[in-house]
């Protein structure tokens, strides 16, 4: 069985959900730090001037250690209202607006008090909207006594993974001898993004957007484009 994990992100990449999707189960680590100006309250859609950043306030002043689960939204910025806003403003044209954008719109009116919460049911959804069925479990349930790539290794143990598919970025960090010495294979994603339609064609092709951005611009197709099966008539922009 092929497992792969990642930390649950707000509106992530494509990547993300290409990783989701090349596995037989995915799980949500909720248990590391948390880390400030990474991609766990934050990312990007494309406007008319570029990429806009979307960004949910946490508390964090005098929480530096604190795990990813425990992170709380400073609710006292109406960041949901002008989030919203930017993306009505950047998507209400697009193709798949209207299927979209009503069942979307209810994560900005509930009130959401923990980063994690938010994250991991917006997660989910785009793997409804986008078809992928993998399924999934979060760390914290499953539970973790080490770290690092022993971390990994326990969650392949727990839930019976044989085999562990990492981001291309762990190839800086794994102890590849330790998968081999425990029987685990071990294998490194190598993500090519793919170009699709796009709001603003004349600022040409903005790869790295939220997932949002692909599923406003080519809706049913999403899947497949993401996962580089089919290249959809009219893309437009440079190469990513």
């Amino acid at each position: 069985m092929i497992l792969s994990v990642h930390q649950p992100q707000y509106l992530p990449w494509l990547g993300y959900f290409d990783k989701v999707a090349a596995s037989e189960l995915f799980v949500f680590l909720d248990l590391p730090q948390y880390k400030k100006r990474e991609f766990q309250n934050r990312n990007r859609i494309k406007g008319s001037n570029g990429e806009v950043w979307l960004t949910v306030p946490v508390v964090s002043k005098g929480k530096f250690e604190q795990p990813i689960k425990d992170v709380e939204i400073d609710n006292s910025q109406d960041w949901q209202k002008s989030h919203w806003q930017g993306i009505e403003l950047n998507y209400k044209k697009a193709p798949f607006w209207a299927p979209l954008a009503p069942k979307l719109k209810p994560f900005y009116e509930k009130r959401w008090d923990r980063l994690c919460e938010l994250n991991l049911e917006m997660d989910v959804f785009f793997f409804k909207e986008l078809g992928i069925a993998t399924p999934w479990k979060l760390e914290s349930s499953i539970g973790t006594s080490t770290a690092s790539t022993e971390r990994l290794i326990e969650l392949c143990q727990k839930t019976g993974g044989t085999h562990y598919l990492s981001g291309s970025g762990g190839k800086d960090y794994m102890d590849e001898a330790l998968f081999a010495r425990q029987g685990l294979g071990l294998s490194y994603q190598h993500y090519q993004h793919p170009e699709y339609r796009q709001q603003w064609p004349k600022l040409g092709f903005l790869p790295y957007m939220s997932v949002l951005d692909l599923l406003f611009n080519e809706g049913p197709q999403s899947l497949a484009v993401l996962r580089g099966a089919q290249a959809p008539a009219g893309a437009e922009g440079g190469r990513a």
